[in-house]
């Protein structure tokens, strides 16, 4: 698991550390069991800004030609606004902005909305990690197979200078 130091920016966490009956509860809430890579880091960071804010696409999407910005990472919770079960967690990009019910919207982009990274738990096994295109008719865009493989994937945004 890579150290939370390298993928957060310097803010803090967006909720306390994460219990384990806190953990029940927003399993219960989403109805689904959240891959292990995502309980261990917010065991040590719950949720925040990413220091590494972008992700390859293997095909275009309507942010870019290569890439997927990526801006913050929800916490496992419900008491600040962008955790999976609060104000703007889950169930509001589902029943405010009709994102697909696929799984778990984990991260927000820059986009103000009209992108977002969820779990997909539609095949069976852990689930994959997905791009989802508001602008593009809701097209889900499969970015990583797994949680950690996603981390591993964030790089700097910069890298990608040059790629519309």
């Amino acid at each position: 698991m890579l150290d939370p130091t390298i993928i957060f920016d310097t803010s803090g966490p967006l909720e306390n550390p994460l219990t384990d009956e806190l953990l029940r509860e927003v399993q219960a809430q989403l109805g689904h069991k959240l891959p292990a890579a995502y309980v261990d880091l917010a065991r040590r960071h719950n949720g925040g800004v990413l220091a590494r804010d972008a992700h390859p696409s293997p095909s275009r999407t309507s942010w870019s030609a290569g890439h997927v910005a990526v801006y913050t990472l929800a916490a496992i919770g419900h008491t600040a606004s962008f955790s999976l079960c609060g104000e703007l967690g889950n169930a509001f990009w589902m029943t405010e902005w009709a994102y697909p019910d696929i799984g778990v919207y984990i991260a927000d982009c820059p986009s103000a909305g009209h992108d977002m990274i969820a779990l997909d738990y539609r095949p069976p096994g852990e689930p994959t990690v997905v791009h989802v295109d508001q602008e593009w008719d809701y097209q889900i865009t499969v970015i990583a197979p797994d949680f950690e493989t996603f981390l591993g994937g964030l790089v700097d945004a910069a890298e990608f200078d040059g790629d519309d």
